[in-house]
């Protein structure tokens, strides 16, 4: 047993420790991605454009987005406007009204609804696809507000072998409260960091499923759109790259959207993103082996897809941290403790990869807010880890789930008060009581480090129990003070 603890606990921090040098490399290339201006671009001709808005109940925001999509800067003979409506509430009147409006301003804009709703999002925008006149398709979900230059500023980037554009996310709500902060602390990351760093590489990057423009005949060329994972953009994008076409990203070209304020809407997202990853990096890792990319290309399109498991390797080295307290004291001196290093390493490249996001995104960005933010990243990370370890082995195995959408509420500055909902539907799980005896578990843990002067996990311990306390009872309490 407990040679099964020592083995356990340094095999996932040495595989921490390879995705930390992943990012590593990253960071190096972000670096190197800024050592020259960007090309601005101007827009020479106005093609033939096409915006989806795929939306399933969306009373609150639809109307924004509709009215942003509205205002948008283009030749009205040149866009048309889909609003794919899957809605079974009164958001499909609100889209009616919206639709009779700007019919009437001279926008080409048209109410879309199917059958049925089968195939999610994902059958949703095939649907429309089918019926699209645009050369290029332009794609908002329902939360976000799109500016007025988008297309002036997307368009111009695309050459004969480009299939898709995708723009940074902002965050209209960023600081709402604790929770908006660190979705958006994680977030900025992806964009800055993670985007840049593969496209300046050459290596294979995703559509982040809302802001971004694809050329047509790339969504046919590579197959279409398919619900057989929960993240039909990314996907979509392997298949599209492995067809060779290539895609762009632009750092400075920023589309605001409305960030989760509560944690069961933060875990409805986190299930869908990290099960829809593992899903199609079962699907996809067999064709990128088979495929005539480049070595380097293949292992950072792994290790890309392969991101979501960190966070199952990150609870299985926490969970036999505990233990491991007890087994040192038996086993006394032995050359395998100096392996526990490698944790000190990762989670030190992790603190400079998120460190360099930071003043990526603001480059008058403080230590002392970073001192605060990543601390409460990786505490909440740490907490979510159940959670997301179990989204990820179910994508692994193949357990099929529907596609749950994390409903917006319009929510941007701290007077807007938001309340229990039939949107939420929150209902408690006993994974929501397991999480809290792991909080429990890891308090045991601490006391165990200050008896046998063992103080190294300390730090580690501290933030796993308020992590995992914390999510536990704002799963229990998700509008509690």
């Amino acid at each position: 047993m407990e040679g099964l603890i020592i083995f356990g606990y340094i095999f996932s921090v040495s595989v921490i420790l390879l995705f930390a040098m992943v990012q590593l490399y990253l960071i190096i290339q972000y670096k190197k991605s800024h050592s020259k201006k960007p090309e601005i671009l101007p827009l020479t001709n106005y093609p033939h454009v096409t915006i989806q808005l795929p939306i399933y109940n969306e009373k609150y925001v639809v109307a924004r987005l509709i009215d942003a999509v509205g205002n948008i800067d283009y030749p009205r003979n040149k866009m048309e406007v889909q609003v794919l409506d899957d809605s079974d509430d009164e958001t499909r009147s609100i889209i009616e009204k919206e639709v009779k409006v700007w019919s009437a301003k001279g926008l080409n804009i048209r109410q879309i609804r199917r059958p049925t709703r089968a195939g999610y999002k994902a059958g949703a925008l095939q649907f429309g696809l089918e019926q699209a006149s645009g050369e290029f398709i332009a794609i908002f979900d329902a939360d976000f507000v799109p500016e007025r230059d988008f297309l002036l500023r997307t368009l111009p980037h695309f050459r004969e072998s480009t299939g898709m554009v995708q723009t940074r996310w902002g965050h209209l709500n960023k600081n709402y409260n604790l929770l908006t902060r660190i979705q958006a602390f994680a977030l900025d990351a992806h964009f800055t960091i993670e985007q840049s760093g593969r496209l300046h590489s050459g290596r294979l990057i995703n559509f982040n499923g809302t802001a971004g423009v694809w050329r047509k005949q790339c969504i046919l060329d590579a197959g279409g759109w398919k619900a057989t994972t929960l993240t039909e953009d990314l996907d979509l994008s392997y298949r599209a790259q492995l067809k060779g076409w290539q895609f762009n990203y632009l750092e400075d070209t920023v589309s605001p959207g409305e960030l989760p304020t509560i944690v069961p809407s933060i875990k409805s997202q986190q299930f869908r993103w990290n099960k829809g990853a593992a899903e199609t990096a079962r699907q996809s890792i067999p064709h990128i082996l088979k495929s005539k990319l480049s070595l380097g290309t293949k292992i950072h399109g792994i290790a890309h897809l392969l991101n979501s498991s960190v966070f199952l390797w990150l609870f299985i080295a926490a969970l036999t941290s505990v233990p491991l307290i007890l087994v040192k004291q038996s086993s006394g001196e032995h050359w395998i403790w100096s392996l526990s290093g490698v944790f000190v390493i990762g989670f030190a490249i992790i603190a400079v990869f998120y460190w360099t996001a930071s003043k990526g995104i603001d480059p008058k960005a403080s230590w002392k807010h970073f001192l605060k933010d990543f601390p409460a990243f990786m505490t909440l990370t740490s907490g979510l880890s159940l959670h997301n370890s179990l989204a990820v082995s179910e994508g692994y195995l193949g357990i099929k789930t529907p596609f749950i959408r994390t409903p917006k509420f319009n929510i941007s500055g701290k007077k807007d008060q938001l309340k229990n909902d039939p949107y939420l539907k929150i209902s408690v799980s006993p994974l929501v009581f397991l999480e809290g005896l792991l909080s429990v578990y890891f308090i045991s843990g601490i006391f165990l480090g200050i008896y046998f002067r063992e103080f190294g996990f300390l730090p580690w311990h501290l933030m796993l129990a308020i992590g995992f306390g914390f999510v536990f009872y704002r799963s229990l309490f998700p509008f509690a003070k």
